[in-house]
């Protein structure tokens, strides 16, 4: 089980919007901001799905999906990979449905994309850019 450092999870607190990378099964990629992002657990981050298109396509055909999070003052920044479940019902969607509606009651609200956590790479700039290190 791959589980996020103290100093990523920093930057990840830090992302007011991120960027959500995904392919399709063709490996037609597609990158869009997402904004109601969680970290649950250490290797667990939850996604809002308010108005995806291609993001939930590619899902569908490939449950992957990479975010990428920054700190520019640090000039620290780290790619998370994982595997995706999509859920439009349950426990766990009703509470990211009210996270949601708490930003505003006139966003849908679609579902949730629950992100498990496998891989995570160095994307700071010099020699250890691209590394994998968890």
């Amino acid at each position: 089980m791959v589980k996020l450092t103290s100093e990523m999870k920093e930057v990840f607190s830090q992302q007011k919007i991120f960027a959500a990378a995904t392919a399709s099964k063709n490996a037609v990629p597609n990158v869009a901001p997402v904004a109601t992002v969680q970290l649950i657990s250490d290797d667990t981050i939850w996604i809002g799905d308010n108005y995806m298109v291609k993001t939930l396509a590619n899902v569908k055909e490939n449950p992957t999906l990479a975010l990428y999070i920054w700190d520019p003052e640090k000039r620290r920044c780290f790619q998370i990979k994982g595997t995706v479940a999509i859920k439009t019902s349950g426990q766990d969607y009703e509470k990211i449905k009210i996270k949601i509606k708490e930003k505003g009651p006139h966003y849908p609200a679609k579902g949730l994309l629950i992100v498990t956590i496998t891989d995570v790479f160095e994307c700071t700039p010099g020699s250890v850019a691209g590394k994998k290190i968890l």
